[in-house]
């Protein structure tokens, strides 16, 4: 997953999809970065983490 950071993702939660540029995973909290500002998701909720296909 680290492979990931500073890449445009897709995350998959048990709530919705969030799609943005990845900025950090850490051990309670993922940080991307969303056309509609940060959002910080809880690691519990989610379910996968993969780039987005152009």
């Amino acid at each position: 997953m680290q492979d990931l950071i500073g890449k445009i993702v897709v995350v998959l939660t048990t709530e919705t999809t969030y799609t943005g540029k990845l900025i950090e995973i850490g051990e309670k909290d993922v940080y991307i970065e969303a056309e509609s500002g940060w959002l910080v998701i809880p690691v519990e909720n989610v379910v996968s983490i993969v780039e987005k296909e152009d």
